[in-house]
């Protein structure tokens, strides 16, 4: 391949990269993807209408299959072969890698919330982590356009959490089941409001996309494209220009630079020859993950940056953060032995709790400084390999108590905000490599005051809801002991995060690193901060945004 035969090489095929593809090609550059995944196609391969009933062990999770056996990931995990990572000693994380062509966008939540303007400038208001480097006007024209572009169900709630789409943007959301409304009735007496959950699912079609059909669970993968994934919309967008070629089962192993320390493309390993390949380009984007794109920089090691490359303020890999994660469930009385009808749905909560409490924040009248959602659960849906509850006996009055259970369970999932720490970031294992001879990552973790408060206020809140509808709780869990590990919600984020200054952030506004020009990083490691709001909007916005950005300094040729 010859030098500068593509304007631009992406790292990644997920949310990020897919969409700095699509803007890229859309706009006339010719742009090379590299996937450390196998190819991966929804269409052909999503087991569609398969019930539990047909899986081994009714469908349960299993080490290989964390989300079910029709789990859409067809090599990743919290372990991947051939490629361990590593934990300092006190540590407990946990990461997730894709290793398939659409990255996580093939198993997301599809949880699609706009960042407000309280989460952009959470230093300002309390004194804590990093401001982003613009503001929420700034972002607001480009979510626009990313969710009109992916398809997002929702309505505008006129909450002060929720910045409002332009009408016509927001699809329809689907109709709430019967025990989101109960908590919904709920929550309100409480002072707290349920309102429709934004999610990249159609409920209209779009493009070549057809509207979901309440068929089979998203995370099965999607063959019709309702749930949104980028291997049904942006990739095949992106590769209709002519301008976009795809290498998968391609790692990437460095960055790799010239004599004056100027990036000039990629060094990879083809996993299918086990030989290393080179590659050149105008630039070079990393979005191959917040934790994998900073594992790329800090193996990128040269004498003109002996520390990693972009990595002069010293903060690559530093401020790692993942959402906080707990969760609540108890039977409900009330929705025992309820008629028996189809509650299925688009797969997750149709009705959610955004944070209520900025007002309270601002008036010191909390414990902890940034906010948490609930995501609610609880319907009819298709049995699977275990029976929840307290039951007794057997035969016919075992089953008279299952099916008076079934659909009566309600649940809240906890997801927080968490602030950057001095003892959460990530690293090089200076004694593990991969197959590949790679050094691995290494993390270091542990959760601040600032989330363990977070999480008692909210299972706290979660049990006066319980018990406002009837239900017996008993007692809390200790936070320590209620919050999930770092990395299990999935959400990590920080890694290269992006600032006002080359003093003490990796990028600029922009995603472009401030050592290297023509380096940029589009994944959630440029997040200032991480919002209690799941990230994959924000990702995709971003890199619509940037790209969109990094094709008018092309244009003008200054890269």
């Amino acid at each position: 391949m010859n030098d500068f035969a593509y304007d631009v090489l992406v790292v990644g095929s997920g949310a990020g990269g897919a969409m700095a593809a699509y803007e890229l090609t859309r706009q006339g550059r010719k742009v090379l993807l590299l996937e450390a995944g196998r190819n991966y196609d929804p269409k052909t391969e999503t087991p569609m209408f398969r019930p539990n009933s047909a899986a081994p062990l009714m469908g349960t999770s299993t080490p290989d299959k964390d989300f079910g056996f029709y789990d859409s990931t067809v090599d990743g995990g919290w372990q991947v072969p051939d490629e361990p990572y590593t934990t300092a000693e006190g540590s407990d994380f946990l990461w997730w890698r894709a290793r398939m062509l659409g990255g996580r966008t093939n198993h997301w939540g599809r949880y699609s919330l706009r960042f407000s303007e309280h989460d952009f400038k959470g230093k300002s208001r309390d004194g804590l982590g990093a401001d982003w480097p613009f503001n929420y006007d700034d972002i607001a024209p480009w979510y626009d356009k990313t969710e009109a572009l992916v398809g997002v169900c929702g309505t505008n709630t006129g909450l002060d959490d929720m910045p409002p789409s332009p009408e016509g943007v927001l699809q329809p959301p689907p109709a709430p089941r019967v025990p989101e409304l109960l908590i919904a009735a709920a929550a309100k007496k409480h002072g707290i409001t349920a309102v429709p959950m934004h999610r990249a699912v159609l409920t209209k079609p779009l493009d070549n996309r057809a509207a979901c059909f309440y068929a089979t669970p998203c995370g099965y993968g999607c063959s019709i494209g309702a749930a949104f994934q980028t291997t049904t919309s942006l990739l095949p967008m992106a590769q209709a220009t002519g301008n976009l070629r795809i290498i998968t089962d391609a790692m990437v192993k460095t960055v790799t630079v010239d004599a004056q320390g100027k990036v000039t493309g990629i060094s990879y390993i083809d996993k299918k020859t086990a030989t290393e390949q080179q590659l050149n380009a105008k630039v070079v984007i990393l979005a191959a993950s917040a934790c994998e794109s900073a594992r790329i920089l800090l193996n990128s090691k040269s004498t003109s940056h002996p520390n990693g490359l972009a990595n002069s303020s010293g903060q690559v890999g530093r401020n790692l953060m993942d959402s906080t994660g707990a969760g609540l469930s108890a039977l409900v009385p009330a929705l025992m032995d309820r008629p028996r009808y189809n509650e299925d749905g688009h797969t997750a909560n149709h009705l959610f709790i955004p944070w209520w409490g900025h007002k309270a924040q601002a008036n010191k009248e909390l414990d902890f400084p940034r906010g948490y959602h609930f995501e609610l659960g609880g319907r009819f849906g298709e049995p699977g390999a275990y029976v929840s509850g307290n039951l007794q006996g057997y035969g016919t009055t075992l089953k008279q108590q299952v099916r008076a259970h079934y659909g009566a369970y309600v649940s809240f999932a906890l997801r927080g905000e968490m602030l950057p720490n001095e003892h959460c970031y990530m690293d090089i294992d200076p004694q593990v490599t991969d197959k590949w001879g790679i050094p691995v990552a290494r993390f270091h973790w542990q959760w601040s005051e600032h989330e363990l408060k977070q999480v008692e206020h909210g299972l706290k809140t979660a049990k006066a809801i319980l018990e406002t509808m009837g239900a017996t709780v008993g007692e809390l869990p200790a936070a320590k002991d209620a919050i999930r590990k770092g990395g299990e919600i999935i959400h990590e984020v920080g890694t290269t995060r992006m600032g006002s200054s080359s003093k003490d952030s990796v990028t600029n506004q922009w995603g472009q690193s401030w050592d290297c020009p023509n380096l940029f990083v589009m994944d959630g490691g440029v997040f200032a901060s991480n919002p209690h709001k799941n990230c994959t909007l924000t990702i995709m916005t971003l890199a619509m945004r940037n790209s969109a950005w990094l094709a008018d300094q092309l244009k003008a040729g200054k890269l």
